[in-house]
């Protein structure tokens, strides 16, 4: 089992079970754990929360799998679209949850590292999820030996008119289903 924490979320992965527990709000009391909302996935499915659930995001979304692809915005619609279940915004004018932005094609990757290069390519094949509100822009990744955390700083250099908004409509196989048709 393991057990990675930051901001406030617990991630939690049994291996065995094949499940993954997110928690939001996370924090130890005297009376014991205690936390805001979470989820309980089955990773051997692309089943999605019921419309309207949260999870451990705003979005409904599970955050594991998301980390390089999922990012946040001060101001979301009170609105949502596929894949997200849920929204949290106050804004119908704001970016839904579930929004999904590209790196262009043409972002120049000479001057990064070999970890960000391979970063920046997946966010230009598949692109950042809208998953909650937080700083704008801001995308996560676990600080440990896979993402120290001089990667994460230098894929924030990257700005935010780098991204193009991503029609996803077409990709949906299932409005209940996480899986994704290719585009």
């Amino acid at each position: 089992m393991t057990v990675t924490r930051w901001y406030r979320h617990a991630v939690v992965v049994d291996r065995k079970r094949c499940r993954l527990y997110e928690t939001w709000n996370t924090r130890r009391t005297s009376g014991g754990w205690r936390a805001g909302s979470g989820a309980v996935w089955n990773l051997r499915t692309n089943a999605l929360r019921p419309v309207g659930w949260t999870s451990a995001d705003a979005a409904g979304l599970p955050i594991l799998p998301g980390l390089a692809i999922r990012f946040t915005a001060p101001t979301t619609s009170t609105d949502f679209i596929w894949p997200a279940r849920h929204q949290a915004g106050d804004d119908p004018t704001a970016l839904p949850m579930g929004a999904r932005f590209r790196l262009r094609e043409d972002f120049d990757l000479a001057g990064f590292s070999a970890d960000a290069r391979t970063v920046l390519t997946a966010m230009q094949e598949y692109g950042l999820v809208l998953a909650d509100n937080g700083a704008g822009w801001y995308f996560q990744g676990a600080t440990n030996r896979n993402w120290p955390e001089r990667l994460l700083d230098e894929l924030k250099t990257v700005p935010s008119n780098a991204f193009e908004a991503v029609d996803t409509s077409r990709m949906m196989v299932s409005v209940r289903s996480g899986r994704a048709r290719p585009e």
